[in-house]
């Protein structure tokens, strides 16, 4: 690169790949802080022929131990919003549906698909005979209701997606508009019957029932004891295919086969022990010394100086992700209250060398909101990459409109990570060299940077978003208004209507047209700095089988076994 820093900095990274590539065989992620969640490319650990392969993992000891790098924020599934948390879950619960290893929601808690009505607008479930807790007491239909209800009650705080249910009828009055819960369109018929009411026909509506918002909770339990997801014990009651056997908070999660999950037989696993390494190239020691048997997506990152080596010798998975790794700018705190600002800082970051020459995982510049894995015009986005010249006219055009000569100095913050520390400092320096501003950084631990980042006590910050279900709207809808998931506190109306016609637009074209719409806008606005779209990369022990992490970035253990 043509910046003397810049140039240091990539040197510094490949002279630390040829210390870790003598002492470790490790992998890479893109990235496991992120909200929300394919086919993988060269996979040659996490494959097999199911049926035959799970006949011949008896012998083995199936136990898996991975890395999950961080304290889950909440194991409430009503109050977790991140991978982390997802991560372990998906795990423990199960929902009506259940995304199967080709992606597909498929019958879960639900006995088999739904009765849909002719308008589109109401499901009808029936919940399996043999589904039942891990208390014993059987799984039913008002778990669901009580569950979905206390997500949308606005007494319950910190529920931050609770606009993944507002599909449902009466679930947005509910929670925002002191609307009835009694009115919301989800009612236990009996303890096996769930019926619910759309308010528009939901074309991805099964796939949200299998995400973790949508989840059941032990009604009985949770009235009894309104902390119950606060440790592992016997109020912490779950109907998935493992149970929560220990928690050691900021050490270590143990999961454990639920002997009296409906689908038993297919669970191979035994035990899976999540450690929370934080430090990436620690996390790569364990593997090589054989202490964890996976590194990397979804739940870890691979040191980005181990990344060459491992695609050299051929360990290397790299699959496509729908998320969007990005920089949100403080949109009500000068000078990013500034549209012309934002855009020149957006505009003055080189992305295509970010990708090439620091993450290495094949991933793709971002100059747009929406991954082209939705859709494919985003492979151009709305701007060109590291456009310098436009960038300073920008900032020329914030400058007078602000009644400033100059900017002061700008505070970048990122969450622990050294593959966000090392990009962080790549834009520091772009910064300060094709804008001429002094950008110091500032890092925090995972949970302490969300708090800091919902307080709205940053300038610029670090953020990402998986898919949590295949469709644009769940991009789109995280900056919908301030709150919840959208930390650069901008909104727009005519944004917000668009996203309000989307949602009763039948016809998937000209839904598509409004949704497009609503992306100009926002790229126009320019609240936030795409970096780029992640990619899924990890390695794995070649006895790890029939594990695939998927396009949203999910990982299911149901599926996995040890064959050695």
């Amino acid at each position: 690169m043509r910046q003397k820093k810049w140039f240091l900095l990539l040197v510094l990274v490949l002279s630390l790949g040829l210390i870790l590539a003598a002492c470790s065989g490790g992998s890479d992620d893109a990235d496991s802080d992120d909200s929300g969640t394919e086919q993988s490319e060269g996979d040659t650990s996490s494959e097999s022929g199911s049926d035959e392969g799970a006949e011949e993992s008896g012998d083995a000891e199936q136990v898996l131990n991975v890395n999950i790098r961080t304290e889950p924020p909440s194991l409430h599934p009503g109050l977790a919003t991140d991978t982390t948390s997802g991560a372990v879950l998906n795990q423990v619960f199960e929902g009506l549906m259940r995304i199967n290893q080709e992606g597909v929601a498929e019958p879960a808690m639900a006995a088999s698909e739904p009765e849909i009505s002719d308008d589109l607008l109401t499901y009808t479930f029936t919940i399996r005979d043999d589904a039942v807790w891990s208390n014993g007491d059987p799984v039913t239909a008002h778990d669901f209701e009580y569950a979905w209800k206390w997500v949308l009650d606005p007494e319950n705080a910190d529920t931050d997606y609770a606009y993944q249910l507002y599909v449902i009828k009466g679930a947005q009055d509910a929670k925002e508009n002191g609307g009835s819960l009694d009115d919301v369109g989800v009612k236990a018929l009996d303890d096996k019957t769930l019926e619910v009411t759309l308010e528009q026909p939901t074309p991805y509506f099964l796939d949200l029932t299998a995400f973790y918002t949508y989840y059941p909770v032990n009604k009985n339990v949770a009235e009894a004891n309104p902390e119950w997801a606060l440790e592992a014990g016997e109020d912490y009651v779950t109907n998935g295919p493992f149970l929560l056997d220990t928690w050691e908070h900021k050490n270590k999660v143990v999961l454990t086969k639920n002997p009296d999950y409906w689908d038993a037989d297919t669970v191979k696993l035994e035990t899976i022990n999540m450690f929370m390494v934080d430090d990436e190239n620690t996390a790569l020691e364990m593997f090589n010394a054989g202490e964890l048997d996976w590194v990397g997506s979804p739940t870890d990152s691979v040191p980005l100086a181990a990344i060459p080596s491992l695609k050299d010798e051929g360990k290397l998975n790299i699959s496509p992700l729908a998320g969007v790794y990005y920089y949100a700018f403080n949109t009500e705190a000068e000078p990013f209250n500034n549209e012309n600002i934002r855009k020149a800082f957006a505009l003055a970051i080189n992305r295509q060398g970010i990708v090439e020459n620091i993450t290495k995982g094949e991933q793709q510049p971002a100059m747009a909101l929406v991954p082209p894995s939705i859709w494919e015009e985003n492979n151009e986005g709305y701007f060109a990459d590291n456009d310098v010249e436009k960038a300073k006219e920008y900032l020329e055009k914030g400058l007078e409109e602000l009644g400033l000569d100059s900017l002061p100095t700008i505070q970048l913050s990122y969450n622990t990570s050294e593959a966000h520390a090392v990009i962080a400092q790549a834009v520091q320096d772009m910064w300060n060299q094709n804008l001429g501003v002094e950008v110091e950084l500032n890092n925090e631990e995972w949970n302490v940077y969300l708090d800091t980042m919902g307080a709205g006590n940053f300038q610029v910050g670090r953020m990402g978003w998986l898919a949590d279900f295949n469709d644009a709207i769940n991009f789109l809808e995280i900056f919908e208004s301030v709150g919840g998931n959208n930390y650069t506190n901008w909104e727009d109306a005519e944004y917000q209507e668009l996203l309000v016609q989307s949602r009763t637009e039948t016809d998937p074209e000209a839904r598509k047209e409004i949704l497009r719409e609503a992306e100009a806008i926002f790229m126009d606005a320019m609240p936030i700095a795409p970096i780029y779209f992640y990619t899924n990369v990890w390695t794995a022990k070649d006895y790890v089988k029939n594990i695939e992490v998927s396009g949203l970035g999910d990982v299911q253990y149901k599926w996995g076994y040890i064959e050695k």
